[in-house]
């Protein structure tokens, strides 16, 4: 079997166990094992782990390591095809404040501790980061063979950035009497067109199309510690999930964007209470 086939076959049965698992969760919800669905992970193991890894780094016993290999290695199988996933923003709220305020080298420490620690959010729930620009984590969560599981797990994934962010990083900047981070995250699905620049397999490989440009500006629109969701990941949502958002109220000036089915405007979906 050919290189590239054999590397396809590994990736469809880790997606597939992926959203077994994820599967059995949302079972457990429609059999109301939970309120708000079952993570993927124990979000206590990561406030715990995050806190430990803060600590060490403002101390300068810690180095912030990263690498954006596995997603790149995901993509490289799918160069110049068309795939659906879901796309994720998770953007730093408070980085100019403390860019006034903080010494070079504390700013890059907490910069580089609030990126590295939602990469491994994200990661640990079944997602791979795309990239990093300025203070924002891009990241991205296949949903080719099951789009209900992929949006249930960057979901209960935005759930655990936003539990990380309030319970594992900010009472350890409040020690140190830094500002408190914030984070906003915006996301939807839809089919994507992946590229890669260049002809080798070293070369950098990114995700075009509408998907990415509506998750953009779905988080530039959402309010600190909030999650926002577009209209066609609201609708595979499980019904208490679903319960937890409500529309977001969006002028035609301020939102441009369309249904591309029914020609409607593309609705959000906002944490309730905070649209």
């Amino acid at each position: 079997m050919p290189e590239a086939k054999k590397d396809d076959k590994k990736e469809e049965m880790k997606e597939i166990k992926r959203d077994d698992s994820t599967s059995k969760s949302l079972v457990g919800m429609m059999m109301g094992g939970s309120e708000k669905g079952t993570a993927v992970v124990d979000s206590e193991t990561l406030v715990a782990q995050t806190q430990d890894k803060l600590w060490r780094a403002l101390k300068r016993r810690y180095q912030y390591d990263s690498s954006l290999k596995p997603g790149q290695d995901y993509l490289l199988n799918h160069v110049s095809s068309k795939i659906p996933l879901v796309i994720m923003y998770a953007d730093l709220v408070g980085s100019t404040n403390m860019s006034m305020t903080l010494p070079v080298d504390k700013l890059v420490t907490i910069i580089r501790a609030f990126t590295q620690e939602i990469s491994s959010v994200i990661e640990s729930h079944g997602g791979f980061v795309l990239k990093y620009v300025g203070d924002a984590v891009i990241a991205f969560f296949p949903a080719s063979y099951n789009r209900l599981a992929a949006c249930d797990r960057a979901v209960q994934c935005a759930h655990s950035m936003l539990t990380v962010v309030k319970n594992g990083i900010n009472p350890i900047l409040n020690q140190y009497d830094y500002p408190e981070l914030g984070v906003k995250i915006g996301m939807d699905v839809g089919e994507n067109v992946i590229v890669q620049y260049g002809h080798d397999k070293s070369s950098p490989i990114d995700i075009l199309g509408y998907c990415m440009n509506v998750a953009a500006k779905i988080t530039s629109l959402t309010a600190p510690n909030t999650i926002s969701v577009g209209e066609d990941v609201y609708e595979l949502l499980h019904p208490s999930e679903k319960a937890l958002f409500s529309e977001m109220k969006l002028s035609a000036e301020a939102w441009k964007y369309r249904n591309r089915i029914t020609d409607r405007m593309y609705r959000v979906y906002t944490l309730s209470g905070k649209n």
